[in-house]
């Protein structure tokens, strides 16, 4: 990949490294509380749906419905960035993961599914916010340490999202005290974590990232030094029109490790959300219970919610170490390593889905698969890019992540319903096969 001269000569000013810091500690303090909204929904949303609907066919559509709702809004959230800046456009959309917080409680209530559904769309919202956090810390990142910063913000939604899973018990309590059933309490407590992310965020993401980046930019004259080509050489917002869409596609497009980092992102969150969001339903039948009878078996739910956890923690806990080896090693090897252990989870899940141990093994694997895979695809679309051209690429790769994953939610609920969770891991597994050759031939490019 050839360098660009001066493209990212802002880093190295003194002032941009101050707020480098101040904007790591403050994205991921907020990550550890905002990451609890998505832990609940993706771990009870299986079992809501089929609950409040009656149907098994609508497993996946609580979390097809969060997928969908990140897909449709990552694109106008990183042009508000352009336009207002990060703190603006991760503010907004955490502030309408509340609202989504506050219509799944009222879905248990009411026991009414659309509503459950609605506010799955609006959580998404939140889950958006989340992945863009990840690329607002690369705005100011010095280059040798993109990955690590990167990787360091998804590394802080470990907390959350691990605790998340785990709130059924807590938030029982906390429902009974407040005189509402069980199943909402876990969603009241995301909703509190995921306002006190929504606070730090609005408080202390000062000063902006990428408004800095811009003015710095301009101070120094850094865009100037860029090569000529078809944008500037700063940060500006997109033209109106039907190019403030597909900017992110034309940066990509011309760039064939931009296309490799794109394909890995893409194939490995679709893979780890339709195995993932299947897991729990196929938990619940090993276990023979009925999707009625939950209520009374919490020794089955807290199963189910220790197992989903122990995959969220494969997702990120390690993700600075999959950061560090992308600074080290490269992202390109990072990204081949993620696919062949999310390759070794379809195996494990597919070969023995009868063995509880085997089936968390492979959520295991999932993780670490996917949190490979994310990071060092993310770190290799930054290095792709220059500076302008980051923005619009990074929100249309976040939008092609979570259509791909809301696609493979639904798709995956009728390949179980069709040949069983191995059925499902095998089909999964070929997925994985495909895109690893598809990855292998850009970067070899």
């Amino acid at each position: 990949m050839t360098a660009i001269p001066g493209a990212d000569t802002v880093p190295l000013l003194p002032r941009a490294r101050a707020a480098q810091r101040r904007a790591v500690r403050t994205l991921a303090t907020a990550q550890v509380f905002s990451g609890l909204g998505n832990g609940a929904t993706l771990s009870l949303g299986s079992i809501l749906a089929v609950h409040l609907s009656g149907a098994e066919s609508t497993a996946g559509l609580v979390n097809t419905a969060l997928t969908l709702g990140s897909a449709l809004v990552s694109i106008p959230l990183s042009q508000l960035a352009l336009e207002r800046g990060r703190r603006v456009a991760l503010g907004l959309g955490l502030g309408a993961g509340l609202v989504g917080q506050a219509l799944m409680v009222a879905a248990v209530v009411t026991r009414w599914f659309p509503v459950l559904l609605l506010g799955a769309f609006l959580v998404g919202f939140g889950a958006a916010v989340n992945l863009q956090a990840r690329f607002a810390v690369t705005d100011l990142a010095q280059p040798r340490h993109r990955g690590r910063d990167l990787s360091l913000v998804v590394w802080a939604v470990t907390v959350g999202a691990v605790l998340g899973p785990n709130m059924v018990g807590p938030g029982a309590v906390l429902a009974a005290a407040l005189g509402v059933p069980a199943h909402a309490g876990p969603f009241l407590i995301s909703g509190a974590g995921m306002l006190v992310g929504w606070l730090i965020i609005l408080a202390g993401l000062r000063p902006d990232p990428l408004l800095l980046r811009r003015e710095l930019e301009g101070a120094t004259g850094a865009g100037a030094r860029a090569p000529a080509g078809p944008v500037t050489g700063t940060v500006t917002a997109p033209a109106p029109g039907r190019r403030r869409w597909s900017a992110g596609w034309h940066a990509i497009r011309r760039h064939p490790s931009a296309r490799a980092a794109l394909l890995s992102v893409v194939a490995a969150h679709a893979v780890m959300v339709g195995l993932m969001s299947m897991t729990p339903l196929h938990l619940q039948h090993e276990a023979g219970v009925a999707s009625a009878e939950l209520g009374r078996h919490p020794d089955t739910v807290v199963l189910i919610g220790f197992t989903i956890s122990l995959h969220v923690a494969g997702m990120y806990a390690l993700s600075p170490v999959m950061g560090v080896l992308a600074d080290r090693f490269g992202p390109g090897r990072v990204v081949s390593g993620g696919l062949l252990t999310l390759l070794a989870a379809t195996a494990s899940t597919g070969l023995l889905p009868g063995e509880h141990a085997a089936v968390v093994t492979g959520l295991v694997l999932l993780g670490l698969g996917w949190s490979a895979a994310t990071v060092a695809g993310s770190t290799l679309l930054v290095e792709a890019l220059r500076p302008e051209e980051r923005v619009p690429a990074q929100g249309f790769s976040d939008a092609l992540m979570s259509l791909a994953a809301a696609v493979g939610s639904v798709v995956a609920g009728l390949v179980m319903g069709w040949l069983g969770y191995a059925g499902l891991s095998a089909v999964l597994g070929v997925v994985v096969l495909v895109s690893l050759a598809g990855v292998l031939r850009l970067v070899r490019r």
